[in-house]
């Protein structure tokens, strides 16, 4: 009996330890890209200007345009809502990582970033959130310090202000009101920037287990904070720029904030020097914006290939997480529909000449990468490519707060191999609305000197802030994508027709009620809309994918699909390729929510269809 007793008392103690074994802690962490923060309640140090007052509230504000925010591919104003909205939800969570990967700033404006700053700051000491931050295009517009201007503030009596950081920069623009001066307003370069949002994983922090870049000289083993905090000033952290004799900072960096994570930041920008340069050693005029990303990286940044082959190797051979994010995407994120695209609107359209090239993902699957988070495009998509060599890489896009559909991403660490991604949309945001009783001043400016094109006012009814989001969209489509990407003679053959005309096109009624009939579908339900909706809804997928898919409802994207076969037979070339870009958006892989298995590269939807 006693014998009996302690063995199951030892069998029941064994699967305590087995248990807790299981139940190991998971880690989560979030991602927030492209959060284009706009201090709109900044003071600037050197100048009384505060910006206007809220006709509603006499709170004032210093905004841009409506007009200048629904031409621009990211919201300017309502956007700085969002992202405390989002940090208050991950507060909610009980998350405590927070990752930036790029494009935190507006245009890496010192009044800008000095008021993220703060926010992070805030929310550092309140909550206890970490913050890793990586640069995009838009934090360093240039490797060095540079005059900027913006014509489209937000003036009194509706018009439009110019701020400038000189008074240098102001040449022919158009001016309705007197020009403010700030130098609070120029594009900070790598020094500034980094210096301000040094707490942020840009520098060794006391706290952290272990962190490098790819210019240190110790390793884990022998790693010690002080050496850390030696090696990691930005003069030890440069290359050699391809057939110059310049070098440029790199602010890349490997950090391990929780046991057994490493998140590696890769700087992708990669600024191309110009054919003649200046000879000055900072100049920021030397070279072009930084926006191409990684078919650039390859070329003027190989440094970062082989830091990244070292540092997985480490991972692995030490058992720890290895998460990579940058600014920029690996993978095409066009749902592999960039061939048709380029034919159908041309290489320098549809944001094509941003799309990696296959050897960035060949590349940096084969230097071990397995998962990474980018930004840059404002869109919802993951992209998985798999190498020659048979490496699995999944690359995750993160959408931005600052445009449809507005998210972020959550990675849940369940394993080494196992991972979970799911993404959460800030719909509800408060005081999304708070700013438009400027927007009404504006529109009225716009009608009184009859502008061309004004914008539709029933944005200003948008119930949320994803309605919001959603306008944004569809005036972007209509005043700036419709002109500047379609060729004219393809949207004149589809814009204005009906979804019935569409369907009938290729005239064969046999099949086309045939098809009807099997999908409980009427002719009719083809009528109530029209080529323009479908090409909104196009935008709509390209944009947030399968967040979209709900919105844009299972009965009008099964219309969608059986128009796409009808005009994959058209006699119009134009027509085909829609068609065939179309179904390809309809159809990615995973991107809402979805676990991931490194163990045995597979991809798995969790959302509920």
């Amino acid at each position: 009996m006693f014998r009996t007793s302690a063995i199951l008392v030892l069998l029941f103690f064994l699967y305590s330890c087995k248990s807790q074994q299981n139940t190991k802690k998971e880690v989560q962490i979030a991602f927030i890209a492209d959060a284009h923060l706009q201090d709109i309640f900044a003071k600037f140090e050197d100048s009384n200007y505060n910006g206007i007052p809220n006709p509603a509230t006499g709170e004032y504000a210093n905004i841009r345009t409506m007009n200048s925010q629904l031409h621009s591919t990211r919201i300017f104003n309502e956007n700085y809502f969002a992202f405390l909205e989002a940090l208050n939800d991950i507060v909610k969570r009980g998350i405590k990582q927070v990752v930036l990967p790029g494009d935190f700033s507006d245009d890496g404006q010192p009044v800008h970033v000095r008021g993220l700053r703060k926010i992070l700051n805030e929310y550092s000491q309140k909550y206890g959130l970490s913050f890793y931050v990586t640069t995009g295009n838009h934090d360093v517009v240039r490797p060095f310090s540079q005059d900027a201007i913006k014509t489209d503030f937000l003036g009194k009596e509706g018009k439009e202000q110019i701020i400038s950081s000189s008074p240098d920069n102001l040449g022919k623009n158009k001016k309705e009101l007197e020009p403010i001066i700030t130098a609070d307003i120029k594009n900070w370069g790598y020094k500034e920037t980094i210096n301000e949002m040094r707490d942020f994983g840009f520098f060794p922090k006391k706290t952290d287990l272990y962190w490098e870049t790819p210019f240190s000289n110790y390793n884990y083993e022998n790693y010690n904070f002080e050496e850390a905090q030696k090696e990691s000033v930005l003069e030890k952290r440069t290359y050699l720029i391809k057939n110059t004799n310049l070098y440029l900072p790199d602010t890349s960096y490997l950090v391990e904030p929780i046991k057994g994570i490493w998140l590696l930041a890769i700087d992708a920008n990669a600024y191309v020097p110009n054919e003649k340069l200046s000879g000055e050693s900072n100049n920021p005029h030397d070279f072009s914006g930084a926006n191409t990303g990684y078919n650039n990286v390859l070329i003027y940044k190989n440094h970062l290939l082989n830091w990244v082959k070292k540092v997985s190797a480490e991972a692995k051979q030490k058992g720890k997480v290895l998460i990579a994010f940058s600014h920029y995407p690996m993978v095409d994120f066009n749902d592999d529909a960039s061939p048709e695209l380029k034919q159908l609107f041309g290489a320098n359209k549809m944001q094509l000449q941003r799309v990696p090239d296959e050897e960035v993902a060949q590349q940096f699957a084969d230097a071990g990468i397995q998962i990474h988070f980018g930004g840059h495009m404002h869109i919802n998509d993951t992209g998985v490519r798999t190498s020659a060599k048979g490496n699995t890489l999944f690359n995750i896009q993160t959408p931005s707060l600052a445009a449809y559909m507005p998210a972020y991403k959550i990675l849940t660490i369940h394993t080494n191999s196992d991972l979970e991604v799911e993404t959460v949309v800030i719909d509800k945001v408060n005081k999304f609305n708070s700013l438009f009783p400027f927007y009404e001043q504006e529109y009225a400016h716009l009608k009184e000197i009859k502008s061309k094109d004004i914008w539709n006012k029933e944005i200003l009814k948008a119930k949320d802030y994803e309605d919001f989001t959603n306008w944004h969209l569809k005036e972007l489509v209509r005043l700036r994508f419709l002109p500047e990407d379609f060729p004219a003679d393809f949207l004149k053959s589809i814009v204005n027709l009906s979804g019935k005309d569409l369907l009938l096109i290729n005239n064969d009624k046999t099949e086309i009620n045939s098809l009807l009939k099997s999908n409980s579908f009427t002719i009719s339900d083809f009528e109530l809309w029209t080529g323009f909706d479908m090409i909104f809804d196009f935008y709509r997928l390209k944009s947030a994918d399968e967040l979209a898919f709900s919105k844009i409802g299972k009965k009008r994207l099964k219309q969608y699909e059986l128009i796409c076969s009808q005009l994959k037979k058209a006699n119009d070339p134009k027509l085909v390729l829609w068609a065939a870009i179309f179904l390809k958006t309809m159809n990615g892989e995973p991107s809402d929510h979805f676990k991931i298995d490194l163990k045995n590269n597979k991809i798995d939807n969790l959302s509920v269809k």
